[in-house]
């Protein structure tokens, strides 16, 4: 929910036994005739990993620089600026050896 003054993010908070919304620009669902906010209860969902390297990173046909395995799993991270390349880190499926390379 937005506030009709700012557009701002509204927040919640309890008041007694209700749930107000309010905004930092001053505006508080108690002042106006709107609608009642529940509470909704989120599920936890299990995630559940299979393995460090299984089915979590894609494998890839990469040498390894320190044992020469043909097979590599890799993952790309944006570690410079917005507007450059991302770097792109390879983990050898055999030994476990990580590096990476720059675009």
């Amino acid at each position: 929910m937005f506030c009709p003054k700012c557009g701002a993010l509204l927040r919640s908070k309890q008041v007694k036994d209700k749930t107000v919304m309010f905004c930092t620009c001053g505006y508080s669902s108690k002042d106006a005739e709107t609608k009642i906010v529940e509470k909704i209860e989120q599920k936890e969902e299990k995630i559940e990993v299979v393995g460090e390297n299984e089915g979590i990173y894609p494998l890839t046909d990469e040498t390894c620089e320190k044992c020469g395995h043909k097979k590599a799993f890799f993952w790309t991270v944006q570690t410079r600026a917005g507007d450059e390349a991302e770097t792109k880190f390879f983990k050898c499926e055999k030994c476990g050896y990580t590096w990476r390379e720059y675009s």
